[in-house]
């Protein structure tokens, strides 16, 4: 029963733990799980909306922008990443801006339109028949992911009325989910990025391809609730369209399709087909198929997104843990085994989507390889025409929510988390196995030679023709013995001559050698426009095996027949498959109107031989005893011919037939034998008798008949039981009836068709490899940094042009000790011995070195790693630093002026420089002290004025005096100051010279005398 608004969940803590990989079992695994009805699949849309960081303002605008007018029609379950240890107050923040009744997500609540359902903290919420089951999650905190959880058992619950809204948050949650969905026909929004506080889950969801809508939160609800009236509104227009079946439109899609994309899907399944148009009907709310044909006319990017709808691929690692546990135990464990080491193993897996069965096969080789310690060359080759899956499977790059669906060890152990924490990247050792390739299997040649084909559900989505086309494909693209692995719904049909069933269950056949099917295969080419022989059609190794087979059964029926001549001979199978023909059987059979394909006996027997061939070909299969029939009326082109007929097991040795063999001998009675038996009824009462007898014997015979009819009954019942029960997942559609089989193809041309495939895919890896080559090469080329490499024997491996600067390398020197080459470093010759030690102690070493030629350079030395941490030797570097050095003399020079101008500013005498002709060019701070002109005053002045007019002369002489000395002795004489005071000072005059010994100025420095008293 729905709770009242905001109540808190039910007690979880003794809820069982939960595995995140199958949510009906999770769901079944609830301790009291209410009874639900069988049929109780809700009839409107549920919307799963997931959201992260910043989803709280993202939840308000979208139901803000919800109409007040009117119910929506549909439920909505939010989800979020909540604190485990939290109370949410989300359910009273969403009633604000709802009219909807909102409810916290109590274990078993139905869900009911119109009302909104929040998830409740620490939990994870599945759907199952329309009511939301709390379980408790399996993995830690900061590793939950239960967007995807909830997404896939929406998918799983609701088909084509689950709908998806990915809101703002980081990681990659809900993009697994939403495949899902959009694999059931559902419907997908995510957020614009543009639009949200955190857009790492609308990314990730955009990157799918898969979205119908991007919208901000606000415009989302009218695009909801329009898609929601044209999908499921009184006239849902999946009705529609199934009901008026417009087949002229459709074809000109087809068209459309093939025409834009190169692929032909008029052989798919016509209601798959009509539920991907209508739903794309919806998406752009078109409602007559003719207005959608004009619409995709003139909207190329329409095609584009039908051609995706229809390819949407369904897929996760390990999908269906039994099928491949099955898988492993059954058929991996038993290739392993029994390959001798050092062999190929060759699988095919047709319509690999995005990769991930194929890397899936991939671990389980790799696994089984390990455990019995064996080696081969496996090849793996994955196709799909969508050439977007095909790129993201040769990435090799998963989002993160892949660990729902792999083991922890195995993720640990094949998987590589990427820097961003995002994604997981497949590591190389597994990669290397596959080959990924666009392929459509409907025109391209298939790969032969293969030990394994799985294509798990493909063929639910092709028509019946096409998929009578494959399975003989298939038989012949495998190797005796080899193994077809199918989806649950799936099945070889009326092709089990070809493949023998080992698991039920799981879909999983094996490669019969049928004879029949071989002869067959040399007049029924694949394609119709080749018209192979035998030798090209065949393999040598089936030829070989037809040629003999095919004369030991002659042999057989020649030694039977014993050369009677009245004797018609025919061999058959236990199903009445003849396969060899004596004599002439014109009187007895004749061909069946329609396809021929399989001559079958008892379809060819004529009218009286039927019934009694029917009924002794089932006594003597299933008793393996002769049967015999007498008198037999056999009407033949208007008249009846009296014949005996018998059955006789017949005993062989081969190895290439599997099933029992009998032999039929239809003899006709000579015609002195039907007159004798007429004489000898010319007494009328042994005539009556003769007639009880054979009434009695024919009502024997009728009921021994009706027996085999009832017995074979049973059998077809039983058989359509189990396809009924197979067949219930896609709509009950029949698969596979009588057709002609067609299957073969010229070996070299599947050869050649793998090559270029392998080719196309190392010559992409030679172009990735030259293109990072040269992108090395020039970046270490402009760099201008010398780089030698050297291995661990001090052997050069590799050098820059730049190194010849300083060690004179030539190319062949590549592989030469680094001891035997001349270097041009001036004064430092251990340069090995530096090597070896960083060798040794792993610590990089850092020196300034010079050349000969005065260039200087800062020498580093240190390990070089691989990826996976190992040292393989050293790397030499040399930084041109010539620059550098010499700016650093010239600093020196620089500074040097610069502290004696500390020392004049600091100085408490007075020290001036004045010019030749006495202008004053420096003037410091004691001086403006001692005399008390400032700076800028005394820059304006000339000697001439601060001397006493009665001392010019004995002035003159002196500064006369510095030309012949550099330096004029102390002595004393006066100064004038501002205001005219003279003062006595000590002045020492020093004569300033250029660089050419030229004096340009006088420096004085000046005390005064009554200063020096003082001190």
């Amino acid at each position: 029963m729905p709770t009242k608004k905001g109540s808190k969940s039910n007690n979880t803590k003794n809820m069982p733990n939960a595995s995140t990989i199958d949510v009906r079992k999770r769901v079944a695994e609830v301790d009291e799980p209410q009874e639900i009805a069988p049929n109780a699949r809700v009839d409107f849309p549920i919307v799963g909306i997931g959201a992260s960081a910043g989803g709280l303002a993202a939840f308000e605008s979208f139901f803000s922008g919800m109409p007040t007018e009117g119910d929506p029609g549909m439920a909505f379950v939010l989800v979020q990443h909540l604190a485990p240890d939290h109370k949410s107050i989300l359910t009273e923040l969403i009633q604000r801006f709802t009219k909807m009744k909102v409810f916290e997500v109590e274990d078993g609540i139905k869900v009911n339109p119109n009302c909104v359902y929040i998830i409740p903290p620490n939990c994870d919420i599945a759907l199952l028949r329309g009511a939301l089951h709390v379980l408790v999650p399996s993995a830690p905190h900061g590793q939950r992911l239960p967007i995807d959880f909830f997404f896939r058992s929406l998918a799983q619950d609701q088909h084509e009325r689950a709908i998806c809204i990915i809101l703002s948050g980081t990681g990659s949650d809900g993009a697994l989910g939403l495949r899902a969905i959009k694999g059931e026909g559902g419907m997908a929004m995510a957020q614009s990025p543009a639009s949200t506080e955190f857009d790492g889950m609308p990314s990730s969801a955009i990157a799918t391809g898969l979205v119908d809508y991007e919208l901000s939160p606000v415009d989302m609800p009218n695009q909801l609730i329009a898609y929601a009236a044209y999908m499921f509104g009184n006239a849902p227009l999946t009705t529609l369209a199934l009901e008026q079946k417009p087949e002229k439109a459709l074809q000109k899609i087809f068209v459309l399709l093939r025409m834009q994309t190169g692929h032909d899907f008029s052989q798919y399944k016509m209601n798959t087909v009509h539920r991907h148009i209508a739903r794309r009907m919806a998406v752009k709310q078109i409602d007559s198929i003719n207005d959608y044909v004009n619409y995709l006319q003139h909207a190329p990017a329409e095609v584009e997104a039908l051609f995706k709808d229809m390819l949407i691929g369904v897929t996760s690692f390990f999908r269906d843990p039994e099928a491949f546990q099955m898988l492993e135990d059954q058929v991996i464990s038993k290739l392993v085994e029994r390959k001798p080491n050092g062999s190929t193993i060759r699988v095919w897996t047709p319509g690999c989507s995005t990769g991930e069965e194929a890397y899936s096969i991939a671990m389980l080789l790799y696994e089984q390889m390990e455990i019995f310690n064996r080696r081969y060359i496996v090849q793996i080759f994955a196709t799909d025409i969508d050439s977007n899956a095909i790129t993201v499977a040769r990435s090799g790059c998963y989002p993160a929510s892949i660990a729902m669906d792999i083991s922890p060890k195995r993720l640990a152990r094949f998987f590589t988390l990427e820097p961003d924490g995002k994604t997981f990247r497949i590591q190389r050792n597994i990669r290397d196995m596959l080959v990924f390739s666009e392929q459509d299997i409907n025109k391209d040649p298939p790969f032969s030679k293969l030990d394994l084909i799985s294509c798990r559900n493909m063929l639910i989505y092709l028509g019946a023709s096409l998929q009578k086309k494959l399975i003989p494909l298939f038989h012949y693209a495998l190797n005796p013995g080899g193994y077809l692995f199918l989806g649950k719904s799936e099945t070889v049909g009326e092709f089990d001559t070809l493949f023998g069933l080992v698991d039920r269950n799981t879909k999983l056949f094996v490669r019969k050698e049928n004879v029949q099917y071989a002869q067959q295969t040399a007049f029924s080419p694949i394609f119709p426009h080749i018209i192979p022989t035998v030798s090209e059609v065949l393999p040598l190794s089936a030829e070989k095996a037809r040629i003999p087979a095919k004369q030991s059964l002659r042999d057989i029926t020649e030694q039977a027949l014993l050369q009677r001549e009245n004797l018609v001979g025919v061999l058959v199978n236990n199903h009445g498959d003849i396969l060899f023909l004596h004599g002439h059987a014109g009187m007895y059979l004749e061909p069946t109107p329609g396809e021929t394909g399989r001559n079958n006996i008892l379809k060819m027997a004529r009218k009286g031989l039927q019934y009694e061939l029917t009924t002794a070909l089932h006594k003597a299969v299933s008793a393996n005893e002769v049967v015999y029939r007498v008198g037999l009326q056999v009407q033949t082109n208007g008249q009846y011919t009296t014949a005996n007929l018998t059955v006789i097991p017949a005993a062989y040795s081969s190895d290439t037939i599997e099933s029992d063999l009998f032999l039929v001998i239809l003899e006709k009675v000579p015609e002195g034998m039907e007159s004798l038996q007429l004489s000898t009824s010319g007494n009328g009462q042994a005539d009556t008798d003769a007639l009880i007898i054979a009434l009695k014997q024919e009502l024997l015979s009728k009921d021994e008949y009706l027996q085999s009819v009832n017995e074979q009954l049973e059998s077809i019942n039983e058989e359509l039981r189990s396809s009924n029960e197979e067949m219930q997942s896609v709509n009950e559609e029949l698969q596979s009836t009588n057709e002609e089989l067609e299957t073969s193809k010229e070996e070299l041309q599947s050869i050649n068709e793998e090559l270029t495939t392998v080719n196309n895919e190392l010559q992409t890896k030679v172009a990735d490899l030259s293109c990072a080559n040269n992108d090395l090469s020039n970046l270490l080329a402009c760099t201008g940094i010398g780089t030698i490499f050297i291995n661990h024997q001090q052997r050069v491996m590799r050098f820059t042009p730049s190194a010849t600067k300083i060690i004179n390398l030539i190319l062949s020197d590549v592989g030469r000790p680094l001891a035997h080459v001349v270097t041009n470093l001036d004064s430092y010759d251990h340069l090995t011995e530096d090597i070896q030690k960083v060798l040794e102690t792993l610590i990089p070493k850092e020196l300034e070195v010079m050349t000969k030629d005065g260039r200087w350079y800062t020498m580093r030395i240190q390990p070089y790693r691989t990826i996976d941490n190992v040292i393989e030797g050293s790397v030499l570097t040399f930084v041109d630093v010539t620059d550098i050095v010499k700016a650093r003399e010239v600093l020196a020079k620089v500074n040097e002026p610069i502290r004696l101008a500390v020392v004049v500013r600091d100085s408490h005498d007075a020290i001036t420089v004045q010019a030749l002709d006495g202008r004053i060019l420096a003037w410091n701070p004691a001086a403006c002290r001692i005399y008390g002109w400032s700076e800028s005053e005394a820059l304006l002045m000339s000697e001439k004025d601060r001397i006493p007019k009665n001392q010019n002369s004995d002035e003159l002489f002196a500064i006369h005096n510095l030309a012949s000395a550099e330096t004029l002795e102390a002595y004393r004489t006066q100064r004038m100051t501002k205001n005219g005071t003279i003062v006595d000072i000590w002045m020492t005059a020093t004569a300033l010279k250029n660089a050419e010994g030229k004096m340009y100025a006088i420096a004085t420095t000046e005390r005064a005398v009554n200063n020096t008293s003082q001190e």
